[in-house]
């Protein structure tokens, strides 16, 4: 057990110390909360189970019976919360002794960052693990695949039909793929773009392509159509956590995709052992993360 003691800065215990650096750095604004919808738990677990519509109408020739549909269980996605707690121990005499109450107080932010942190690094290791078999949903693909089974038979596909890196051939085919989606039963379904996820590698050149007025880097006097169109009306989300410096993804309209399933906010408890007298404080909270409708993201791993 890791225990912090008078030992682990013997500078706080003289004076003439100008400054203390190294945890007081400014965080980043919260991403995970692009990433997926918030939804809270009062469970262990919870369940997304999806259920198939009908097919087409057939022809009723005169004088016969109308044909009748069944519908059918299809992927069941359970959300299993983990629980995340991180703490720290101080002695009484390092509490007595420490010079420099800037060092004592700053600890507590300093336990909040790493739980944000952790958070922020569990939700984007959805995305990082897009494209690894290893990880799967309910329907037993991974998040970003060309097979995602049907409820009637036959694969449908939520990655770019030929990998690519960022650019406007690529975000136009894309949207395409998105625009012709169909549900379980192989109906279209009106399925739009919503919101391009990219790592930090590739910000730059996703804004000059997405918001040039005319065609990025050509001589055509052409509009630029995916701003004209504004096929991204909730913008560009840049993703520090992202491990891959070509992987990009599209969020759609999908209702039941992306989610996030909080049970227990973060709590910061605060105590003291009798027999040590050393100070003890800790955070916990407990989530999952993770798809339900793959439909909900597009992606691909670039190249």
């Amino acid at each position: 057990m890791a225990v912090i003691t008078t030992g682990n800065h013997p500078k706080a215990l003289w004076p003439g110390i100008k400054e203390w650096w190294g945890r007081s750095y400014t965080e980043h604004p919260e991403e995970w909360v692009d990433l997926v919808d918030r939804e809270t738990s009062d469970k262990a677990y919870e369940e997304d189970v999806e259920i198939s519509g009908f097919g087409l109408a057939p022809i009723k020739n005169q004088g016969t019976a109308i044909d009748y549909d069944t519908e059918q269980q299809g992927a069941v996605t359970r959300y299993t919360h983990v629980a995340y707690a991180l703490g720290y121990i101080v002695t009484y005499e390092e509490l007595r002794d420490d010079l420099y109450e800037v060092v004592s107080k700053r600890r507590a932010k300093q336990l909040a960052f790493s739980m944000r942190q952790t958070k922020e690094n569990v939700v984007a290791n959805i995305y990082n693990r897009a494209f690894n078999s290893s990880f799967t949903g309910g329907d037993g693909q991974s998040l970003i695949s060309t097979a995602h089974p049907t409820t009637t038979g036959g694969n449908q596909s939520n990655q770019l039909t030929t990998a690519a890196d960022l650019s406007e051939a690529a975000i136009e085919d894309l949207c395409v793929q998105i625009m012709q989606a169909k549900n379980g039963r192989g109906l279209l379904i009106s399925l739009m773009p919503q919101s391009l996820h990219v790592p930090v590698q590739t910000f730059y050149e996703a804004n000059r392509v997405l918001k040039s007025v005319l065609q990025n880097d050509t001589s055509n006097n052409a509009i630029n159509v995916l701003k004209a169109t504004n096929v991204f009306p909730k913008g560009i989300k840049m993703n520090h956590y992202f491990t891959s410096a070509t992987a990009w993804f599209i969020r759609t309209n999908a209702p039941a995709g992306m989610k996030f399933y909080e049970r227990d906010a973060i709590m910061f408890d605060q105590d003291n052992d009798f027999d040590t007298k050393n100070a003890k404080a800790a955070c916990y909270e407990r989530y999952s993360a993770g798809w339900s409708d793959w439909r909900a993201t597009f992606g691909t791993a670039g190249v």
